[in-house]
């Protein structure tokens, strides 16, 4: 059903992100609902989900990691303007999510970060 998440339901995250300057070192943390998973490419029937993922800017990550509590990716250099990343997420449990805020710092100067709140996720089953 349109606008509501069910139990399975396989969505597509876009982070858009705009650095006010040239950085080095800066994370990007978006956490995801309890229990959901993110998709890989390397991870067989999933590579299909995830073949359309896009990036955009002047940013390549130099570690990508997808926990079971958040999407990171880490850049070694981030140029000023805009720029954008995507991940593939599918919702395995029913409930009512509280997310903590998505995040981006720069890893050694932690004063530079920027942070936007996330709704809360409702997963129907």
């Amino acid at each position: 059903m349109k606008g509501k998440w069910s139990r399975g339901d396989i969505l597509r995250v876009k982070l858009d992100m705009e650095s006010q300057s040239d950085m080095t070192w800066v994370v990007v943390n978006d956490p995801i609902p309890a229990g959901s998973s993110i998709l890989r490419a390397d991870m067989g029937a999933s590579s299909l989900l995830t073949v359309k993922e896009r990036s955009s800017g002047w940013v390549w990550p130099a570690f990508t990691e997808r926990s079971f509590e958040a999407f990171r990716n880490y850049y070694e250099y981030v140029p000023k303007g805009k720029w954008s990343v995507e991940y593939t997420l599918r919702l395995n449990n029913e409930g009512s999510f509280q997310i903590p805020a998505t995040r981006v710092e720069a890893l050694y100067a932690p004063e530079m970060f920027g942070e936007i709140p996330n709704r809360e996720v409702k997963v129907s089953p």
